[in-house]
C-alpha cells in the first residue's frame, strides 16, 4: 500500500492522520540512511505507531522512554548502518527538589513544564516522589528547563540534570480489587474500578473523560474483557486482572487493579 492508503486505513481522526504522518516521515528518513525519531507519545499514540510500522513492512525501530517501565516513549527510527546496541538515546533526565512542605503532584509539575512555554510532547515521564521528582526530557532542551524551570506549584524547585540510570521512580502503589458487576459493560466495571456509581461512570464516559486500551471510549454499554485498561481523566487507571465466573447471584466475579 501506498503511504496514503496507510494513513486513510489506520486514521480515525484528523489528529491521527497527523501523528501517522510525522512517524512515516522519520520512518522515510531511516530508509534513505539518516537516523532519526519521533517527539514522546502517550501508550495510544505509541500502539498506532505501532500499526503503521506494522503496515510498512516492520523497519528497524525502537521505543524508548528512559526508563524500563516507561509509559511515554520515543519511537526511534535505524538505518541500515546504525547498530542497536550503538544508538545513543536522545534523552536525559532533570531532577528537581524542593524544601517547602508542600505535597506536589504529577499535575503541578505538568503545569509548570507547560508554563515555561514547552509543548507535552517534548517530555516524558514525569515521576513525582516525596519531596522530589525526576523529568524524562529531550538534551536538547535541558539546558532551557534547567534555566526556566523555576517553580511548580507554590513551591521553588531546585534542578539539576543527573543520567538516565540515576532516576528515583517512585514506588507504585496499586489497589487490588475483588468485587462483581451485573455485566461486563464498561460502565458497570469502570463503576466498581473507580469506586463510584454507575450512573457517574456513565456520565464521565459521555463526557469524553474515559479511555479504553488507551482509545478514547464513548459508548458506555462496550463489553470490558480480561487484560483491558480503563483510564479516566483525573482519576487514573484501572486493569482487568481476571474475569473469573459467576456469583451465587449471577453475577460476574471480577479482580482489578487500580494505580494510585
Amino acid at each position: 500500500m501506498t503511504r496514503t492508503e496507510i494513513l486513510t486505513k489506520l486514521a480515525h481522526s484528523p489528529e491521527e492522520r497527523l501523528l501517522l504522518s510525522r512517524v512515516w516521515d522519520k520512518l522515510e528518513l531511516a530508509r534513505r540512511g539518516v537516523p532519526g525519531h519521533t517527539p514522546f507519545l502517550s501508550t495510544a499514540q505509541q500502539d498506532i505507531a505501532s500499526q503503521l510500522i506494522s503496515a510498512a513492512g516492520h523497519p528497524r525501530h525502537l521505543f524508548s522512554g528512559g526508563w524500563a517501565d516507561a509509559e511515554r516513549k520515543i519511537c526511534a527510527f535505524l538505518p541500515d548502518w546504525q547498530e542497536e546496541e550503538l544508538w545513543e538515546s536522545p534523552l536525559t533526565a532533570l531532577h528537581c527538589t524542593w524544601q517547602s512542605e508542600d505535597k506536589l503532584s504529577h499535575r503541578d509539575f505538568l503545569g509548570a513544564v507547560l508554563g515555561a512555554g514547552l509543548d507535552r510532547e517534548k517530555v516524558g515521564d514525569i515521576l513525582v516522589g516525596e519531596g522530589q521528582c525526576d523529568l524524562i526530557v529531550f538534551e536538547e532542551i535541558a539546558p532551557y528547563l534547567l534555566q526556566n524551570l523555576t517553580g511548580a506549584g507554590r513551591a521553588r524547585l531546585r534542578v539539576k540534570q543527573i543520567p538516565l540510570p540515576d532516576i528515583q521512580p517512585p514506588p507504585l502503589q496499586v489497589k487490588t480489587i475483588h468485587d462483581t458487576v451485573s455485566s461486563l459493560r464498561l460502565d458497570a466495571v469502570m463503576a466498581t474500578g473507580f469506586s463510584m456509581g454507575r450512573s457517574k461512570a456513565a456520565e464521565l464516559i459521555a463526557g469524553g473523560r474515559v479511555e479504553l486500551n488507551h482509545r478514547p471510549c464513548l459508548k458506555t454499554d462496550r463489553t470490558v474483557g480480561e487484560g483491558d485498561v480503563l483510564t479516566c481523566r483525573g482519576l487514573g487507571k484501572c486493569v482487568v486482572r481476571e474475569v473469573g465466573g459467576l456469583s451465587k447471584k449471577g453475577r460476574t466475579i471480577l479482580t482489578m487493579e487500580r494505580y494510585l
